[in-house]
């Protein structure tokens, strides 16, 4: 058997997908005239509930004991949550003591009046009492009323039809009612989850819902919520937007319901039903912190969240210190959060790949150029940055884990690190050349480099063999300009001091050099300078002297007078911070004989690290013989 087109190789492959019908086949969902939700935005934040301590609890290996729920719940009440799904009371002791001891906190006033407790209960009257009994003291609560409706459900756990399974739910909601009745000093709220519900029959779970808003008498001033869950992921998205539709445009006393989805995570498009069920009419969303539940687990709020986040829409939670919320997370739940897991994850804003880095690079210094054109905080500029959906620092991350380099990375990633953490901004080819240098390495140990180790790298290939550490040395040199007639002007000594104050070589107070005077300018008035220099080259010292057009030109003539041919191709410095006490970084590309070379040097003068620069171009030279040949 082949494939429909002759491009794609693939073959039968060896699994019984014939077993497993498609959705659509197994419940029937009313083709709308018209999909609204395609054609919809998402424009303000829905309702987050969070079910950490109840359905992401009893998912968890070691449910969590007070001390862990009271940790967890404070967090989301610092988060910013308004209703939280705080436990099972009828399941166990502790999930009942749990709710006790919110009931003590709030006498206390340590429950913020605008925090709801939500409490879970199946359709039993004995659980449902018990549920009320934890619920003693509470000024406020939502209980929330459970029981599965699909016809596998019915057929095989229940037992029921779907009369019966109607008549269980209203003898559990009049229950409810009239237990909430009995405490006139609780504002108590009713909700109803058909358990189940993406399997469901619509129709039958309309009728349910529809029952229950008349029962309970609800009010735009006294809602009922209708929860309408995928418990088992088990369809596209768009199958559950179309049942999360119908429902919003056929549900009675529509004023008077919130609407709620609680989707699960089995088909890994979780959060995709939960955004296409928002554009539907869904008004709130269940669902924990990273992800956790059942089997691959619930929706992640915080992957929710931050989506709306980076569309220009207020989430209404805090996630300014994602960090901290995590911690607490992992501590409470004893699982870690994936380093791949969206905006949480600690790779998640990494880049180890060098044209990645490269974009990221450039878009970060483009964001700044742009904010301080525009006189704005770069931290309330307009984000666009290439593969950074959102800025770091909006989320409590810094920049050092942004950029990364292995033996993946590239050029961009390299220049970044160095000029990031120790202000070395070096030139393009320069860039390459190094890079090349780092791949070795990293290839070496097979391991990602930090910046100090980029900056230790750096410093050996290139800033010692102009620092006395190659066979060419310098043990002291002194540079000056000298009249056409030969008499000598002010003398720059080899420490970058200066005789007179003339300036020739200062460091204005934004790192630039003064304007009168640059480090290889011809003089109007005809002048020349001249280098002096104790130079030690195989094994032999030597004073030599020699003129330029610049301190470096002459530098470069007495080199060739020691017997070694060096012409400056490029030469760039700069400042590795403001003020005049920041040190100066050169960068110079000389042709030393036959071969091009890049050296550089540092120092608080920049013409003492220029001449380092190019002395460290004629050592490498000399130690790499093998480099790249001079055009």
């Amino acid at each position: 058997m082949t494939t429909a087109y002759p491009w794609n190789p693939q073959r039968p492959g060896p699994m019984p997908y014939h077993r497993y019908r498609p959705y659509q086949d197994r419940v029937h969902v009313p083709e709308p005239r018209e999909r609204r939700w395609p054609a919809a935005r998402i424009e303000k934040a829905p309702l987050w509930v969070p079910v950490d301590l109840r359905d992401g609890n009893q998912a968890l290996a070691e449910p969590m004991d007070t001390a862990r729920k009271r940790r967890f719940f404070d967090l989301l009440v610092r988060t910013g949550f308004k209703e939280i799904e705080v436990g099972y009371p009828s399941a166990s002791r502790t999930d009942f003591d749990f709710v006790r001891h919110l009931a003590e906190l709030t006498r206390s006033g340590a429950v913020p009046e605008d925090v709801t407790p939500v409490v879970f209960t199946p359709a039993r009257a004995d659980l449902i009492e018990r549920t009320f009994a934890s619920l003693d003291g509470l000024p406020k609560a939502v209980v929330h009323l459970y029981i599965p409706t699909s016809p596998v459900w019915r057929d095989t756990v229940l037992g029921r039809d779907r009369a019966q399974v109607r008549a269980a739910v209203e003898d559990a909601a009049t229950l409810m009612a009239r237990l909430a009745d009995a405490r006139p000093d609780s504002h108590i709220r009713f909700q109803f989850a058909p358990e189940t519900f993406n399997l469901t029959e619509p129709d039958f779970v309309l009728e349910l819902c529809d029952a229950l808003t008349e029962l309970w008498d609800a009010s735009p001033d006294r809602p009922v919520t209708h929860n309408l869950p995928a418990t088992v992921e088990i369809s596209t998205p768009n199958v559950y937007a179309d049942q999360i539709e119908y429902m919003h445009r056929h549900l009675a006393r529509r004023d008077s319901v919130i609407l709620s989805v609680h989707p699960h995570n089995d088909r890994g498009t979780g959060v995709a039903c939960a955004e296409l069920a928002v554009l539907a009419g869904a008004q709130r969303v269940e669902g924990c912190l990273f992800g956790n539940g059942e089997r691959t687990g619930n929706v992640d709020l915080v992957t929710l969240a931050l989506n709306l986040y980076v569309q220009g829409v207020d989430p209404m939670l805090d996630l300014t210190d994602i960090d901290a919320v995590r911690a607490v997370v992992e501590e409470c739940n004893r699982l870690p959060v994936h380093p791949r897991h969206p905006y949480a994850g600690d790779l998640v804003h990494t880049a180890f790949s060098g044209t990645h880095q490269d974009a990221i690079s450039k878009g970060l210094a483009r964001h700044a150029e742009t904010a301080a054109d525009a006189g704005l905080d770069p931290a309330l500029a307009p984000w666009n940055v290439p593969y950074l959906p959102i800025d770091p620092a909006d989320i409590g991350r810094g920049y050092e884990a942004v950029i990364r380099v292995n033996s993946q990375s590239g050029k961009g990633g390299v220049a970044h690190l160095l000029r990031a953490h120790h202000g070395l901004d070096l030139p393009e080819r320069l860039r390459r050349e190094f890079s090349a240098l780092v791949q070795e390495a990293t290839d070496a140990h097979g391991r990602e480099a930090t910046p100090d180790e980029l900056h230790a790298l750096f410093h050996a290939a290139y800033l010692a063999p102009g620092q006395g550490e190659g066979p060419v040395r310098m043990a002291e040199w002194s540079t000056a300009p000298e009249a056409a007639n030969g008499t000598e002007a002010n003398r720059i000594e080899a420490d970058g001091t200066e005789a007179d104050d003339i300036e020739a070589n200062r460091i204005e107070a934004d790192g630039t050099e003064a304007d009168d005077i640059e480090a290889n300018r011809i003089e109007a008035d005809g002048t020349v300078h001249r280098f002096d220099c104790l130079l030690t080259t195989g094994g032999r010292t030597a004073a030599y002297r020699g003129h330029g057009n610049g301190p470096l030109s002459a530098c470069a003539d007495a080199l060739g007078r020691a017997g070694i041919t060096v012409d400056i191709l490029d030469f760039t410095e700069h400042a590795t911070g403001p003020g005049a006490a920041g040190e100066a970084v050169a960068y110079v590309e000389c042709r030393v004989g036959r071969r091009t070379v890049w050296g550089a040097g540092r120092d608080t003068s920049i013409l003492t690290a220029s001449v380092r620069a190019v002395l460290s171009a004629v050592n490498r030279a000399q130690a790499h013989p093998e480099g790249t040949p001079a055009p």
